[in-house]
């Protein structure tokens, strides 16, 4: 979408990505930034999988080509210089178009654009008289050695007037700053990517029944992505029936949908970079069991509790502190531990059925940028945060403490939350997660 608005000479998009690089200009002050754009990599053999931008690189260029490289000035112009590589009609043939220096000034709005291989012949007059380089330090090698050669090319030449920043600060700082209050490009992005997911949830609610493989579910979510402008999942889309449910990071999805059994899908779709992640649990059959029922509850009152807390000044420790004490209630009421919610926590024994935390920030990354802690405290949430509430309750197959009638179920409910002055907005409130809703939707398709 970003990408083609900016080729079809549409000045919105452009212009988000000029307002997000003046906000970092501002923060930059006299320093510099440099940024890759990502390589190609190689999936086996000579084939690649196909190539996903670094996201910081993308949130402030829209560019998503390889080997690309951003250096953003604030304290001299030109401010913001590309890298890119030049036109090439036989490579072109093969690989795809490029954009080349002139569809990087034309499209993309840089100031300066050069070939690639200008870079490390431009760098050091680029980075003359900064104060600092602003950079991902450890995050590319080749972009970390580029940047140390510069510097040590402009001590040697210190004695003609070439000044070398004196500092080196790492670029994830400034950038999840920025990336935490999402702009109106930001939110854009996710709504959308929401809700796609929320269509390709639906979909594969209504076509959930006994004998189904969990492949066959993963399939028609991943085309539900594909068919409605997605550019691919925005994580590994986990698809676990029965006891599969219980592996948290599940993405196999081999298995085959029994009846009497439950069915968890943790998937979302990624538009501009920027993912959904949502995840709801329902019975193979329709129907949940009165134990699966119960089970599903207490999730679902840990989630709507979870929500209710994600306001302004609150912060991710209470809504996992909320969600925990209900969930380590329910756990009691369910035999599936015998102490009391304090004592359960404070000796973690519930980390028997509930192993995660309840919330991470969400964006251009699944696990999106932005300190959680602030000066060792929790960071306080602030109007435009995005963040997911997803309590959840795992039973394995084989634990013979348990009841036998939770024995292999794995509970997940996961909601996407803007905060906002007037409280909190449920992106994904268009995905089902009543038992009643569940209940008349599943395998009607």
């Amino acid at each position: 979408m970003l990408r083609e608005m900016l080729l079809a000479g549409s000045d919105a998009p452009a212009d988000i990505c000029a307002v997000r690089r003046e906000r970092l200009q501002r923060r930059l002050g006299r320093g510099a930034l440099v940024l890759y754009g990502g390589e190609s990599r190689v999936r086996s053999a000579d084939t690649e999988y196909r190539f996903r931008p670094d996201s910081d690189f993308y949130y402030l260029t829209g560019l998503a080509e390889p080997g690309a490289v951003l250096v953003l000035r604030g304290h001299a112009a030109p401010h913001f210089v590309l890298f890119v590589r030049p036109r090439d009609r036989s490579a072109e043939i093969w690989n795809g178009r490029r954009t080349g220096p002139e569809g990087a000034l034309a499209h993309y709005g840089a100031d300066v654009a050069h070939p690639l291989d200008q870079l490390r012949e431009q760098l050091p007059r680029l980075l003359d008289g900064a104060d600092e380089v602003v950079l991902p330090v450890g995050r590319w090698s080749q972009l970390d050695a580029m940047v140390l050669r510069a510097l040590d090319q402009l001590r040697r030449r210190n004695r003609w007037g070439e000044t070398p920043p004196e500092v080196l600060r790492d670029s994830r700082v400034m950038l999840g700053e920025d990336r935490m209050v999402k702009d109106a490009g930001a939110l854009a992005c996710l709504r959308r990517a929401i809700d796609i997911s929320a269509d390709a949830h639906l979909a594969a609610m209504a076509m959930t029944r006994p004998g189904v493989k969990e492949y066959e579910i993963e399939a028609r979510l991943e085309y539900e992505f594909r068919r409605r402008g997605a550019a691919a999942p925005g994580y590994g889309s986990i698809v676990g029936s029965g006891d599969n449910a219980t592996i948290l990071h599940y993405v196999d999805n081999a298995g085959t949908l029994r009846d009497g059994e439950l069915l968890l899908i943790d998937a979302g779709a990624e538009v501009e970079l920027f993912t959904a992640d949502i995840t709801r649990t329902f019975p193979v059959s329709g129907r949940f069991t009165p134990a699966q029922k119960a089970m599903y509850e207490v999730v679902a009152t840990a989630n709507a509790a979870g929500i209710a807390k994600a306001t302004v000044g609150s912060d991710i420790d209470a809504i996992h502190m909320t969600c925990l004490r209900i969930l380590c209630e329910g756990m009691r009421e369910l035999g599936l531990l015998a102490a009391d919610p304090d004592t359960a926590i404070e000796s973690e024994a519930y980390k028997r059925y509930y192993m995660h935390r309840t919330s991470h920030w969400l964006g251009a990354d699944v696990h999106d940028a932005g300190q959680y802690t602030l000066e060792r405290t929790p960071r306080p949430l602030q109007p435009g945060y995005v963040l997911t509430i997803e309590p959840g309750l795992y039973v394995a197959a084989d634990d013979a403490e348990a009841p036998a009638e939770l024995r292999g179920c794995g509970i997940r409910i996961e909601d996407d939350v803007l905060v906002r002055e007037s409280g909190p907005e449920v992106l994904t409130a268009r995905v089902p997660k009543t038992v009643d809703e569940l209940e008349a939707l599943v395998g009607r398709g």
